[in-house]
């Protein structure tokens, strides 16, 4: 599909809608708007059915737990929801979770949505929470909706909106290795009926791990323009200029993580940093046909760069002198007291275009109400890989560093040559339908179907070889709600789903796409007079053509088999009293591959029912904050919970796993005056040495030891 034909076809329907929409206002004598009109934004994919309605597990994160956390940007953010676990971070240059046990690809970002546009394809960095208004976790089947998804849940970013009151904030925090940052937030209106609202941060911050620092601007203004009293158009750029080191993190000796110092770095500082550049379009134009019907169309372009060299500790046992007795070095040093390295140099590229249809609205027949969504929706998107390396030949070792002590600034005159040169493009398109019934006062029933059409092709331009796919694919979904009282609901569901594997193995072969079925059982409970909510389910879910990193060819993808996650989630959430707030988290997650695959490329046999990696089977999270006056002055204190099981660190290797861990943290607040408040937020309280995530054990990413922030946040 050709981007500049979607985007010709979109602003004509645009065009068309918005003339259609002032004409029908000029019929109906309409004057120049005299005050402000509220208008009520809606999300796509979502009709006008709330979430606590949809028969699945929802937990929203506000910016508001986000503040008194310090969580500054959406990885952190995901910690404490409930079934998401971290995955392999690329460096710590991109987001990267698991929800319900599943991830997608390693090598690639993890997929996420921005106001229903993906966000999550491409290279777009760690990204930050200056715009977040809310994070909707809707766990459980979704790919009937949504399309092309995870069957584990879908995360939708819901960003800051322009608003036609003035309202603005500063916010400088200071810590702990040399971390400092800075944010702003401001909205006004330019006349009656358009608004903006500008955003963003500038973070220049140390790390614990050494010689790691990490420079990033983000900025995202956005304008809201009032056509009329039921029509609105809004734009909103995403602009993000990172530059930060790659780091692959410690190297585990004789499977033990903690041996090692978590703040050595085994890479390279004369490698400068990776530069990530990232610019993001979004248009939306919402029309009310009714009281009862609304049309919305929206438009999202982004292109996202990744540039840099690294050097990498090498995961070739042949090349690794970390576990090799056959030499010893001229010095006396022994081999175990060494770790090779190997340099690469990364150029790549991507542009993700995609647009939606939608209309969404009520209607009755018989004694029942209908809520129904229909729309379509399509993208093209584009995926250029560039990638050098340089690596010591076999038994030989010449780019190495000190376990325990690593010099820097090696000769760096190695000859780095092309070892990956691939384009790949994919543009796809759907249909997607949604009823839910309310068949009673106490029963919904909820019926979806989704309709995918994609189309895949790869160019190897070091083989000259093309390969191309194209499949369909037909996602069901069905739900069933009970209320059974006031306070008290029942639900089941059940989904199909369909995920285009992007890339190719090791030898150019594309990937089968990911077929999924997902069901759901869940109860969902409202106390203490609505103000405490409790969700429970249990779920089960079943996937085929899943990938996992390939752990011999590093940096590419292998192809896993099948693979089944079962498992039971609580979340609490809530007021306990007027001033003492709750969240509280629990997943039991049993993941693990359904099919038994005998790798030739590693050598290995994974029977059935391997654990996933990266996957804890348990995971809990609990806040508990307490407001209260100081000589009447507002103030807060509140800690938090983060507990992680111990999990899977490397596919092939069972034998590797990361150890458990508890972290504690507190957090207060103490309001100078009504314009002024100041933070404080201690994480990992009791100095708790911990590991997030593995790609291998040689590729494992440290946690923080205890951090601190201090900041002031000035309201004008």
């Amino acid at each position: 599909m050709n981007p500049h034909s979607l985007l010709t076809q979109f602003m004509g329907i645009l065009l068309f809608l918005n003339t259609s929409a002032a004409a029908a206002q000029a019929l109906d004598n309409q004057k120049e708007l005299e005050e402000v009109i509220v208008f009520a934004q809606k999300q796509p994919y979502r009709g006008d059915v709330p979430l606590e309605s949809l028969p699945q597990q929802v937990q929203i994160i506000s910016r508001e737990t986000l503040s008194k956390l310090g969580k500054t940007d959406l990885q952190h953010a995901l910690d404490l929801a409930g079934g998401v676990s971290r995955q392999n971070s690329f460096g710590g240059l991109w987001d990267s979770f698991a929800i319900r046990g599943f991830a997608g690809d390693e090598n690639l970002p993890s997929g996420y949505l921005i106001n229903g546009f993906s966000g999550g394809r491409g290279y777009s960095g760690n990204r930050d929470a200056s715009n977040i208004e809310t994070i909707e976790v809707l766990k459980g089947p979704g790919s009937a909706l949504y399309g092309r998804g995870e069957p584990g849940g879908t995360i939708n970013v819901v960003t800051k909106k322009p608003q036609f009151e003035k309202q603005g904030s500063l916010v400088a925090s200071v810590g702990n290795y040399d971390n400092r940052r800075v944010a702003t937030d401001y909205t006004n209106k330019i006349s009656d009926s358009v608004a903006f609202r500008i955003n963003g941060s500038y973070r220049d911050a140390g790390s614990f791990r050494d010689t790691i620092n990490t420079e990033k601007l983000d900025l995202t203004p956005s304008l809201l323009f009032l056509l009329s009293d039921k029509t609105s158009l809004s734009y909103e750029l995403e602009i993000l200029d990172q530059k930060t080191p790659f780091d692959r993190g410690i190297v585990s000796i004789d499977l033990d993580p903690t041996i090692v110092d978590v703040s050595t770095f085994f890479g390279e500082p004369h490698d400068g940093p990776i530069k990530i550049k990232a610019t993001g379009h979004q248009f939306l134009f919402q029309h009310e046909l009714d009281s009862d019907w609304t049309l919305l169309a929206g438009l999202g372009y982004r292109t996202s760069s990744f540039e840099g060299l690294s050097s990498e500790t090498e995961l070739s046992g042949g090349r690794q002198i970390l576990t090799r007795g056959d030499i010893q070095m001229a010095n006396g040093v022994g081999p175990n007291e060494l770790v090779n390295r190997q340099r690469r140099e990364r150029d790549y590229d991507a542009t993700d275009l995609s647009a939606r249809v939608e209309l969404t609205g009520t209607f009755a027949t018989a004694a029942m109400e209908h809520h129904l969504l229909v729309g379509m929706d399509t993208y093209d998107y584009e995926l250029d890989t560039v990638q050098s390396r340089w690596r010591d030949g076999w038994l030989t070792s010449t780019y190495y560093v000190d376990l325990n002590n690593p010099i820097y600034g090696q000769a760096q005159d190695q000859t780095l040559g092309v070892n990956t040169d691939r384009l790949e493009t994919q543009d796809a398109y759907g249909f997607y339908f949604q009823d839910q019934i309310d068949l009673s006062d106490q029963w919904k029933m909820l019926l979806g179907l989704r309709f995918d059409d994609f189309r895949q092709e790869i160019t190897n331009r070091l083989s000259t070889s093309v390969s191309s796919s194209e499949r369909s694919a037909v996602s069901p979904r069905f739900g069933l709600t009970y209320e059974a009282s006031e306070h008290v609901s029942l639900y089941a569901s059940y989904a199909e789903g369909f995920r285009p594997n992007s890339g190719a193995d090791v030898n150019g072969n594309n990937f089968d796409p990911e077929e999924s079925k997902s069901s759901e059982l869940g109860v969902k409970i409202t106390s203490l007079n609505g103000r405490l909510s409790t969700t429970i389910a249990l779920f089960k879910m079943e996937k085929s053509n899943i990938l996992t990193a390939d752990p011999i060819n590093s940096g590419e993808s292998a192809a896993l088999g099948g693979a089944e996650s079962e498992g039971l989630e609580i979340d609490i959430s809530g007021e306990l009293s007027d001033s003492v707030s709750l969240v509280f988290s629990y997943a039991y997650v049993d993941a693990g591959t359904s099919t038994e695959l005998y790798n030739f490329d590693w050598g290995v046999n994974l029977p059935a029912g391997s654990a996933l990696v990266n996957v804890p089977k348990n995971s809990a999270n609990f806040m508990l904050t307490k407001d209260f006056s100081v000589n009447e002055t507002d103030a807060s204190l509140g800690f938090s919970v983060n507990y992680i099981d111990d999990r899977l660190g490397e596919t092939i290797d069972p034998s590797y796993r990361l150890p458990e861990y508890t972290l504690f943290n507190v957090f207060g607040s103490y309001k100078l005056n009504e314009q002024t408040q100041l933070s404080m937020h201690i994480d990992n309280l009791f100095d708790e040495k911990h590991y997030l995530s593995s790609y291998h054990k040689w590729w494992t990413t440290p946690g923080s030891p205890i951090s601190y922030t201090l900041g002031v946040n000035y309201e004008f």
